[in-house]
């Protein structure tokens, strides 16, 4: 069945639109990932606080954060961690849930921090939705010190061909009709399936990742390909 072209996302990412998309999801966010995702959401986070592997006392960006789901696994194990996201909703939501986070609304292209402020910085689920990924790469790099890390975690391109086509068959008929029946904003979920379909695949990625300043550059498959978790290495003297 076609998609109704007043259904059609805008990829363009405009920034505003894309801010308002989140704000409009913001309180139901959590509980909708995990219903679309049949739980495999809370087992990708972990895979990522893994990769990360950051220590007590070390300090960690968490952008995209969202409400915060991906920053509390880090906080709760002591290390200082700075969850922040483009969404005010997002932002405001997530300060209700936990306060004792130091929520930053911060726009991923243009970062509110020092030169390599951090130990690490992740997103999980967010690059997708940056106007220019190349030039969030690049701001990820600055703020984080030479020696520290990056972990992205992002949907990809399963490289079975017979999981590919079941995970294009989930994501054009059933997520639709699934999110529908979770979240009053379907729009915003038109936008994700468009936008993974529209994603590079996991090498396509890492060559970004390389550009950007990042070495030591590699990725792990999770959930079949479903989900690449792409690592790097800050490389040289911040800029």
């Amino acid at each position: 069945m076609s998609t109704p072209a007043r259904e059609t996302a805008d990829l363009t990412k405009q920034p505003h639109e894309v801010s308002a998309m989140f704000d409009g999801v913001a309180e139901r966010y959590d509980v909708t990932n995990d219903v679309l995702s049949a739980g495999q959401d809370r087992w990708w986070r972990r895979a990522v606080v893994r990769a990360v592997d950051a220590r007590p006392g070390e300090k960690v960006l968490d952008l995209a954060a969202g409400t915060g789901t991906s920053s509390e696994p880090f906080a709760d194990r002591g290390v200082l961690t700075v969850p922040c996201d483009f969404s005010l909703g997002m932002v405001r939501t997530g300060k209700r849930r936990r306060p004792d986070l130091g929520f930053v609304a911060g726009d991923a292209t243009r970062l509110p921090f020092a030169d390599g402020a951090f130990d690490a910085v992740t997103i999980s689920f967010g690059l997708r939705n940056v106007v220019d990924v190349d030039g969030a790469l690049r701001e990820m790099a600055r703020v984080v010190r030479p020696g520290g890390r990056l972990v992205v975690a992002e949907f990809s391109t399963p490289p079975n061909a017979l999981l590919r086509k079941g995970y294009r068959f989930y994501l054009h008929q059933v997520l639709p009709r699934v999110a529908g029946l979770v979240s009053s904003h379907t729009d915003a979920y038109t936008y994700l399936t468009q936008s993974i379909d529209a994603w590079p695949d996991q090498r396509a990625l890492a060559a970004k990742v390389r550009a950007a300043g990042w070495g030591d550059v590699a990725w792990r498959d999770l959930s079949g390909g479903i989900v690449a978790l792409h690592r790097g290495v800050r490389t040289g003297p911040t800029n």
